[in-house]
């Protein structure tokens, strides 16, 4: 033992100093030696009968051992199993061959650089690709890499288990609250309908009564009532390009009302069921429609012909949007699906299909290219002209039956069950939620909003609701910042996004 002890404290002080690349290499060989045989270490070993070194057999060729690494000598390791291997036919096994040598270090090195790729490597390879896809499709942010960073990031193992960064909400901007100043009432059934005429001097709306009631906007008193349908009237628009108003109901008539004479003076035949909305093309004098027979119709104005029959969606068609830009037609329907259509072919440009449930109403943004749709599961944004996906409103639980946005870009969604939320359309923040009492004598279920939409002022928002009335909101104008501070937090926002 004293002269062992000697001799390694002799050779301690006399070694070299090891090179740090050399060590960090040594290290890893190490490692990756580990790695790559530990499946096997655990068998039992033999240590070879090291002639040419003087050394001493070590006994039986059977005897158990225990893989214990270099301990500062050159050893070599056999692999036995349980048994020798057994002759093959032809094949003279010799004592050199009859067992399976473990390489030494050097030999397991060059081995270990000639073995196909491990697991591990295959993983960390295979994450690399995924972030460099994933930066790759992000498109500007893998132009913000420096050169060589996303297959660096993916190179380490480690690197998939990293934490992104979440993106936070800007701050939205601050509106004040609507508050509720008047409620109409003189309709006998379900007000379904809205629209507010281009001189904002009055607002006509159609009901579950079959009629057709002009009401003015500044006093709220009635004008007018027109009758000709013979079902509930839901949808009307005014045209902002002639003195005519248009009509649709659940009797799958479509009438234009001269507003001078206050006289149908036009039908629009073609659908097979009852027509659920209808709207305006702005700069040229189309009619587009849409029904329960799961198609939208578009007509030419003046000579009542059926320009072409959009079909494709494979159930009832509830809103239909026009806009002068392409694609200058959409739709959403009860099938989950919304279409963006090109009006001079007739066919469906793009389908989206992000919603899982019934998308019953969309509104175009006045100022940005982009628009929204509501359904039970959402309320989606997107991008024109490709219907690109901005992001996500939630927290509206109901079924949305109409949306209505102004150019502060304040967002109203109304719902089934009567109530109404107000939300910052930059961010998608909700600001105030709304659930106005129903008409006295009316009952609590018949608590529901149809349709809502922004006078041409966009100082009052209008809704039509189930308990027969019409109610009238504007902001408040005592209303500040200080008074009805916005309660955001990006922590909070940001795990209700994720």
């Amino acid at each position: 033992i004293s002269l062992k002890r000697t001799h390694d404290m002799f050779v301690a002080d006399n070694a070299k100093p090891i090179p740090l690349d050399e060590e960090s290499h040594k290290v890893k060989m190490s490692v990756k030696l580990r790695t790559e045989y530990g499946s096997v270490l655990h068998m039992p070993t033999l240590k070879e009968n090291l002639r040419e070194k003087g050394g001493a057999n070590a006994g039986d060729p059977y005897g158990h051992k225990q893989y214990s690494g270099n301990q500062g000598q050159e050893l070599d390791y056999v692999i036995t199993g349980t048994h020798p291997y057994p002759p093959g036919p032809g094949v003279a096994l010799t004592a050199d061959t009859k067992i399976q040598r473990m390489p030494s270090e050097s030999a397991a090195q060059a081995l270990a650089v000639a073995l196909p790729p491990s697991q591990s490597r295959l993983d960390a390879n295979r994450t690399a690709a995924g972030v460099g896809d994933i930066y790759r499709h992000a498109g500007m942010a893998e132009r913000s890499q420096p050169p060589g960073a996303v297959m660096e990031a993916g190179g380490n193992k480690n690197s998939a288990l990293m934490a992104k960064k979440a993106p936070t909400m800007p701050k939205p901007q601050w509106h004040p609250p609507w508050k509720l100043y008047r409620v109409i009432s003189g309709h006998l059934g379900w007000v379904r309908c809205i629209a507010v005429e281009p001189g904002n001097q009055w607002f006509v709306t159609g009901s579950a009564d079959r009629t057709i009631k002009i009401w003015d906007l500044a006093s709220g008193k009635l004008k007018l009532s027109l009758t000709g349908h013979i079902s509930t009237v839901r949808g009307v628009i005014v045209s902002a390009r002639s003195p005519y108003l248009f009509s649709c109901g659940e009797d799958k008539q479509v009438k234009c009302w001269d507003l001078e004479y206050n006289k149908v003076i036009r039908h629009y035949h073609g659908h097979l069921s009852a027509v659920y909305g209808l709207d305006l093309h702005p700069t040229i004098d189309v009619l587009v429609t849409c029904s329960r027979d799961s198609t939208a119709r578009i007509w030419d104005v003046r000579t009542k012909a059926s320009v072409h029959t959009l079909s494709g969606h494979t159930n009832a068609v509830a809103t239909v949007k026009c806009q002068a830009p392409e694609p200058q037609i959409i739709t959403g329907s009860h099938d989950t699906t919304i279409r963006l259509w090109d009006l001079v072919a007739g066919k469906t440009r793009v389908t989206l299909t992000n919603h899982k449930k019934s998308v019953r109403a969309v509104v175009l943004h006045p100022r940005h290219y982009t628009f929204a749709s509501g359904s039970p599961d959402n309320i989606k944004q997107w991008k024109f002209p490709d219907g690109n996906f901005i992001q996500n409103l939630s927290g509206h639980n109901a079924i949305i039956n109409t949306l209505a946005v102004n150019s502060d870009g304040v967002l109203v969604s109304g719902a089934d069950n009567g109530t109404m939320h107000l939300w910052d359309w930059r961010t998608g923040y909700n600001f105030q939620r709304v659930h106005a009492a129903v008409q006295p004598g009316s009952l609590d279920s018949e608590s529901g909003i149809f349709a809502c939409i922004f006078d041409q002022s966009e100082s009052r928002l209008l809704t039509a609701e189930a308990d027969k009335t019409i109610k009238v909101y504007r902001e408040d104008e005592t209303a500040t910042e200080e008074t009805h501070p916005i309660s955001w937090k990006p922590e909070i926002i940001k795990r209700k996004r994720f």
